[in-house]
């Protein structure tokens, strides 16, 4: 499994833009397509809600990669 760190400017950020920032995605709207198709997990879980708040100490994956969002 690939692993990516993100560093969180701030209190969270919304899914979409991360998978976006990471690239993953070309764009945010991408990235909500993306989290629509059940493919994303957020610590584990499948999540569908696009905008969903990610904030520093979890872990987002997409198929074989890990992302892991940390503090700035």
């Amino acid at each position: 499994m690939d692993e990516t760190a993100f560093e969180l400017d701030g209190d969270y950020i919304e899914l979409n833009q991360l998978l976006k920032l990471v690239g993953m995605v070309d764009s945010g709207g991408a990235g909500k397509a993306l989290v629509a198709s059940g493919a994303v997990r957020v610590d584990g879980a499948v999540e569908l809600r696009k905008t969903c708040k990610i904030r520093a100490g979890q872990v987002v994956d997409i198929d074989d990669i890990r992302i892991r969002v940390a503090a700035a």
